[in-house]
C-alpha cells in the first residue's frame, strides 16, 4: 500500500504553526525563517485544496479544517517522535518552560547549570512571567504558577507547598526581638497581595487586627525579597523561594509561627510527557523540590 503522504517539513511546520496559532512562534521552535513556515503551509494548502489558516488583523487562527488537521497530525507526530526517542539513549530537544518570576529567579534560575551538565542535550528555554501561558495552545510544555487552593487547576501537578515564615536580614534586627509585637517596629514586607500579614498576627494572637499596618502592596515578588535582603524591612514569604539567601546568611527566619497559603503547581500541555525531554525535565524539578512538598495534596 502507498501512503498518500504531504512532506514531512511542510507537516511539521503546519503543526507547530496550529499548535501555537503563529508562524513566527513556529518558525522560533523549528529554527527556520518566518517565511519558511509561511511557504510550508501553503505549499500544504495547495496540495490538500482546503485553507488551514485565517488571516487575522493580527496574525492567523486555524480554519474548520485546519482545527480538524491538526487534531490527527499532532498525536501521529508525537507518536513518531515518542518511537524515534525510544531508540536514542539520550534525551534531547528544547523544552518551553513558563514561571511566575518569584520561582524562575530563586529556584529555577540558580539550578539550571546543574541540569545543564547533567544533560547538556537538552535546551531549557525559560520564561519569567506574570502571564500564564497557555499550555493547552503549547503556548509552552510546562507553567508554573502560584495557586491558592480554591483556585486549583485542574491536572495541576504540586511542586511545592512550603509555608510562609517572617524573614529578615540579620543587620536589621539590632536588638533582639523579644515578642510578636516588636515586629510593629518594622516595615511589613510581603511577596503577594493577599492579607499574608493579617492571617500570619490572628496565628500569633498576640496583636489585635486593627492594630496590624495596612499599607497597598506596591513591590513586586523579587523586589519585596531583595528589599528584605537589604535590611529594609521584616518579609512574609514562604520558605522555599528564600532559601538560597538564608544559606547564605542573607535572611534569617525571625519565628516558627507559619502557614501555608497555597503552593506551586506545575502544568502541561497535552501529550508533552510523550517527549522524553520533557519527562526528564519533569521529573528532575520534581527531585529538586521534593523537600518543599508536604502540606496539601
Amino acid at each position: 500500500m502507498v501512503r498518500q503522504l504531504p512532506p514531512l517539513n511542510a507537516l511539521r511546520a503546519f503543526e507547530a504553526a496550529g499548535r501555537h496559532q503563529s508562524f513566527s512562534r513556529a518558525a522560533e521552535e523549528l529554527a527556520v525563517s518566518h517565511s519558511s513556515i509561511s511557504r510550508h503551509v501553503r505549499g500544504l494548502e495547495d496540495r490538500l485544496g482546503v485553507q488551514l489558516f485565517r488571516d487575522l488583523p493580527r496574525g492567523i487562527e486555524l480554519s474548520e479544517y485546519g482545527a480538524a488537521y491538526l487534531a490527527q497530525v499532532s498525536p501521529a507526530l508525537d507518536a513518531i517522535a515518542s518511537a524515534t526517542e525510544t531508540l536514542t539513549e539520550v534525551p534531547k530537544g528544547t523544552v518551553w518552560v513558563n514561571s511566575e518570576t518569584l520561582f524562575a529567579t530563586k529556584l529555577l534560575v540558580p539550578q539550571l547549570g546543574a541540569f545543564a551538565a547533567l544533560h547538556p542535550e537538552i535546551e531549557i528555554r525559560l520564561e519569567a512571567s506574570r502571564h500564564l501561558a497557555d499550555v493547552a495552545r503549547y503556548e509552552a510544555d510546562l507553567a508554573i504558577r502560584f495557586v491558592r487552593p480554591e483556585n486549583r487547576y485542574p491536572g495541576a501537578e504540586l511542586i511545592s507547598d512550603a509555608p510562609m515564615h517572617p524573614y529578615a536580614s540579620p543587620a536589621l534586627l539590632i536588638l533582639p526581638l523579644t515578642s510578636t509585637r516588636d515586629l510593629l517596629s518594622y516595615p511589613l514586607l510581603k511577596d503577594r497581595s493577599s492579607g499574608t500579614w493579617d492571617m500570619w498576627f490572628a496565628l500569633t494572637g498576640e496583636v489585635a487586627p486593627e492594630e496590624v499596618p495596612q499599607s497597598s502592596w506596591r513591590m513586586s515578588s523579587v523586589l519585596a525579597v531583595e528589599a528584605a535582603v537589604a535590611g529594609q524591612g521584616i518579609l512574609l514569604v514562604s520558605d522555599e523561594v528564600v532559601a538560597g539567601e538564608v544559606a547564605a546568611g542573607r535572611l534569617i527566619r525571625i519565628s516558627d509561627v507559619g502557614f501555608r497559603e497555597g503552593g506551586y503547581y506545575l502544568l502541561q500541555g497535552e501529550g508533552v510527557m510523550r517527549r522524553k525531554a520533557v519527562r526528564v525535565f519533569r521529573d528532575w524539578l520534581m527531585a529538586q523540590t521534593a523537600v518543599w512538598r508536604g502540606g496539601e495534596g
